[in-house]
């Protein structure tokens, strides 16, 4: 197992972690309900499921 010959500071590890970022989601809004959503995910509205602008999953129709 590795075992470090000197102390890291904290400066020098502060500095390696530097291009860990957190980013922040892109939000898109759909065209035809205008609700807010995550790219490239479906979302439900009113009991329906929209993914791109299309129905996928409606929950109000009663299934027989």
């Amino acid at each position: 197992m590795a075992h470090p010959k000197r102390k890291v500071s904290k400066t020098r590890r502060d500095k390696r972690r530097t291009h860990y970022k957190a980013t922040v989601a892109t939000i898109a809004t759909c065209p035809v309900t205008g609700e807010a959503h995550l790219y490239h995910r479906a979302y439900w509205h009113e009991g329906k499921m929209y993914y791109r602008g299309q129905v996928v999953i409606d929950k109000t129709e009663a299934v027989a």
